[in-house]
């Protein structure tokens, strides 16, 4: 029997199990095999994950970290662009697990010497993997790979798409703060236009109840956004406000983030300079004392220290950016094993 048809056949046992669920009026969780957004989670899928991720932070802090969660499964990150944070903290998630962790970068495969998307992707499948944890650099990448792949796919970031890890973490670090969510103002500063962590957040934060104000260069803006305004449901937002300046953005607020200029994505053009830029948009100890008094200061990473964000917050009180990078580790740990070990295998000759 091939991979294709021992799959096909297990997608049919559960389509008919589902079914027989909702003939008997029974409510049907159905377990997701991808994670490659957050615009289609509910706030309960979310929290439940969050949750997870509170049981996998107190692995991360045993002096022996291993657990046999996902012994025997196979996870592949692939990377098509640098990373640090997000490919370092997959690979250790898993390998807390219990998994098996293979690293491949787009300069060290086949896709060096002109093998496609498609035809890479088939070549991993062939060799009875779980997981695929991708980074591309093209918005949408891995909902393609998703269409072809048995395995699990998790988008660790695509173009100036989404970067869904990012914003669970994101979650997972101010809900450890501050508790509940909802009401709690959100200020996003910085490069909107270009920052897949910045749709991410958004959406993240909305769905949760926070109330979320972003603020930066009109030239970093979509073109449809105008300062001052409000975008609702029709724009895909749930009431985002786009604050006519910083000071407004940063008032008040719960937690400010201060994200980096994608100078990489960028034409020239958008910014007359970084000093200027620093100047005007850049969280210091003076915005950042518009903001509640305990309010969080976050950043995604890499700081831009100087420009974005100046070296006396980032490393300041509030500052919370490296417990981030140590959340991410437990939340992708949560990401993981949700993916990995609720779902049946899809290797030949399984079941």
């Amino acid at each position: 029997m091939t991979n294709s048809t021992t799959v096909e056949n297990q997608t049919n046992l559960v389509d008919v199990e589902i079914s027989t669920q909702i003939a008997e009026g029974e409510s049907v969780d159905v377990p997701r095999q991808h994670l490659l957004d957050l615009d289609d989670f509910s706030s309960q899928e979310i929290t439940e994950l969050l949750d997870s991720a509170e049981g996998m932070l107190e692995i991360v802090g045993r002096d022996s970290r291993k657990t046999p969660a996902l012994r025997g499964k196979t996870i592949i990150t692939m990377f098509f662009e640098n990373s640090t944070r997000t490919r370092v903290s997959f690979e250790q998630a898993g390998k807390i697990l219990g998994a098996d962790v293979i690293n491949v970068t787009a300069s060290a495969s086949s896709v060096s010497k002109g093998e496609s998307l498609l035809n890479t992707v088939k070549t991993l499948q062939a060799m009875d993997i779980d997981a695929l944890v991708v980074r591309h650099p093209h918005s949408g990448a891995p909902y393609f790979i998703a269409r072809h792949a048995a395995a699990s796919v998790v988008n660790a970031g695509d173009g100036t798409h989404a970067h869904p890890t990012q914003s669970l973490l994101d979650l997972f670090t101010v809900r450890n703060h501050v508790g509940e969510l909802a009401g709690k103002k959100i200020a996003i500063v910085g490069d909107i236009l270009y920052s897949r962590v910045a749709r991410s957040d958004i959406i993240a934060f909305q769905k949760m109840g926070a109330a979320v104000v972003v603020s930066c260069p009109n030239t970093l803006l979509p073109d449809e956004w105008k300062p001052g305004s409000t975008l609702d449901e029709s724009a895909g937002f749930n009431g985002l406000k786009l604050a006519k300046s910083v000071d407004e953005a940063v008032d008040s607020a719960d937690v400010v983030m201060a994200l980096r200029i994608q100078q990489e994505r960028q034409d020239a053009g958008h910014l007359p300079s970084l000093r200027e830029y620093s100047d005007r948009w850049g969280i210091n100890s003076k915005r950042l004392s518009l903001a509640n008094d305990d309010a969080l200061l976050m950043h995604p990473g890499p700081m831009n220290e100087g420009v974005e964000i100046s070296s006396e917050v980032a490393h300041g009180a509030q500052s919370v950016v490296e417990e981030q990078v140590r959340n991410g580790v437990a939340v992708r740990m949560a990401v993981l094993y949700k993916l990995c070990a609720q779902g049946k295998s899809t290797r030949i000759g399984a079941g």
